[in-house]
């Protein structure tokens, strides 16, 4: 079953966008703002909204590791902020001024895409907030907006119906009209994209209105849609039957989005609230929902489930040679470079130092999942729980000792960003080192 656990009200006008990161909830409004809120009990941070838009506020998505958010308004620009204290890291304006409908992080953070009313895209260098490329679409405004999992390709919508796939150099791969009355959303599942091909699959029906917007879950088993006819549905993605109808929003649900790690989906209206949903595993497809989200456990992956990560990493030709040596879950993170020199054949030491690295990654990421440590109560650096957080000229909190160490190391350089830090002062962050003890205290007893 699923249940309605919390309701947010704050905005003062209609809730245009939600996402989610690994530990916040983002939300947008016509009031020009974005709030922020943790997932641990739903409270709004200190920092939120976060206010900066003229205008109103379409969109806005969180990037892979959930550092910094980005948000486009009607007023024409994108704007990228630090997730950690609610500061603006950079205002990108849309070359032709037109108001920014959507954004999407591509999934390695190495690019942002944003798209506008006049019908133009632009893909931003996400590091250097510079312009990379920009294209347009020949009729209406764009809408809608979704990379590939392997960030190869992302895909376009516009308010005339036609669906647009550019690969990452901004290159027109393939145009068609998807929808005669406009799209409004679009979404890729997480399984891996294997060469490109576009072709019609099925039609989902249950709406009684126009469908507004649409999310996969995370593990690609669940879809979910809201409509003008103000419900929400969950499909079953491999039976295309209906699991859930959600009817508490008391007017258009204009958006909708699902948690990366644990059940939770976020819908929000014109009724200006938001409300947070959770599953209870206990239907037999629930029950398949919790195998995979036990999956969210590195270990418990089953040799497809690596490979989905391998497409994620854009590690996609690696796919073949991991699938002939049986690799799942446990055996990928006891992976070492002589196994992968000696047992799977790779010869690149470029490749396997890029394998070992995002492998550590992924240790790292099981032991914060065993732990239950809020993420942002670790040091950056060490990947433990902070005893005396500071803040860096970067904006970034750290362990203090870890950060001097880097400092004294690494120069003047952020560990987050890798850009030059305008400055070695440290603050003592005393209003997380307050939520950390709260959170010992809490978890300790």
């Amino acid at each position: 079953m699923v249940k309605l656990i919390h309701t947010l009200a704050d905005h003062g006008d209609d809730v245009n966008c939600c996402a989610f990161s690994s530990s916040l909830l983002a939300t947008c409004s016509l009031d020009k703002t974005i709030r922020l809120y943790s997932l641990s009990d739903f409270t709004e941070l200190p920092h939120s909204p976060l206010k900066l838009h003229t205008y109103a506020v379409h969109c806005c998505c969180f990037s892979p590791s959930g550092h910094i958010l980005a948000s486009c308004s009607t007023d024409g620009t994108t704007v990228l902020w630090n997730t950690q204290n609610g500061e603006p890291l950079a205002v990108m304006e849309q070359p032709s001024g037109s108001p920014v409908r959507v954004c999407q992080f591509s999934p390695d953070s190495t690019c942002l895409v944003s798209g506008a009313a006049d019908g133009t895209v632009v893909l931003w260098n996400a590091q250097s907030y510079k312009l990379y490329r920009c294209g347009s679409v020949k009729d209406g405004s764009l809408v809608a907006c979704a990379f590939s999992p392997d960030g190869n390709l992302f895909v376009t919508g516009s308010s005339c119906g036609d669906l647009t796939v550019w690969d990452d150099k901004m290159r027109c791969l393939h145009s068609e009209k998807a929808h005669d009355l406009g799209i409004t959303c679009c979404d890729f599942s997480s399984q891996p994209v294997s060469g490109f091909e576009l072709k019609y699959k099925s039609t989902l029906s249950g709406h009684c209105a126009p469908v507004l917007a649409c999310a996969f879950s995370h593990n690609g088993q669940m879809l979910v849609s809201g409509s003008v006819d103000k419900s929400v549905i969950v499909y079953d993605t491999n039976t295309e039957n209906i699991l859930h109808t959600l009817t508490q929003h008391t007017r258009y649900v204009t958006t909708c989005a699902f948690a990366p790690n644990i059940l939770l989906l976020a819908t929000g209206s014109m009724d200006k609230t938001v409300n947070i949903w959770q599953f209870d595993l206990e239907t037999p497809c629930q029950a398949r929902s919790t195998e995979d989200e036990a999956k969210q456990f590195p270990e418990d992956w089953s040799e497809d489930d690596v490979s989905v990560w391998l497409c994620a990493q854009g590690l996609n030709d690696l796919v073949g040679i991991f699938k002939m040596n049986n690799i799942d879950g446990r055996e990928l993170l006891n992976l070492t470079k002589e196994s992968l020199a000696d047992d799977l054949k790779i010869e690149s030491l470029g490749l396997r130092s890029k394998v070992l690295r995002k492998i550590e990654e992924l240790r790292t990421e099981v032991k914060t999942l065993s732990s239950g440590i809020p993420d942002e109560f670790l040091c950056p650096i060490t990947r433990e729980l902070m005893k005396d957080p500071v803040i860096a000229s970067d904006g970034y909190s750290y362990e203090k000792e870890a950060m001097e160490n880097w400092i004294s190391k690494k120069k003047r350089t952020s560990p987050m960003t890798n850009l030059v830090l305008p400055s070695v002062v440290l603050t003592p962050n005393r209003t997380l080192k307050m939520a950390i003890s709260r959170w010992l205290e809490t978890h300790q007893k």
